[in-house]
């Protein structure tokens, strides 16, 4: 079982991602984050093990998050723009989902 943290600042993407979780038997949703700065509070008090995460974000983006933290688990990039990706992969994400996903 994979712990699963959301985080984006849109809570349709939110509400999709993590029903989407709920119907893999192997995918566990732990939380939801708005942003990154919540996100970095989950991670300290949860086991994570994969993060799908948003992009643009207010003050903090899903690629200056992964820049600035030390340790992450596994990372999905989940957006509506294709220009992130090659910095994405260079980043050591394991995936890059664009929006809408079905």
């Amino acid at each position: 079982m994979l712990n699963c943290l959301v985080v984006d600042d849109e809570p349709i993407a939110r509400n999709g991602l993590m029903e989407y979780i709920r119907q893999i038997d192997f995918l566990f949703p732990v939380a939801e984050c708005k942003s990154a700065m919540e996100a970095t509070a989950w991670l300290q008090k949860k086991n994570i093990d994969l993060i799908f995460l948003d992009i643009q974000m207010p003050k903090l983006t899903g690629i200056d998050f992964i820049k600035n933290s030390p340790a992450l688990p596994v990372v999905i990039f989940t957006t509506a723009y294709p220009e992130y990706a090659i910095e994405g992969y260079e980043l050591d994400i394991l995936d890059y989902l664009l929006k809408p996903i079905s």
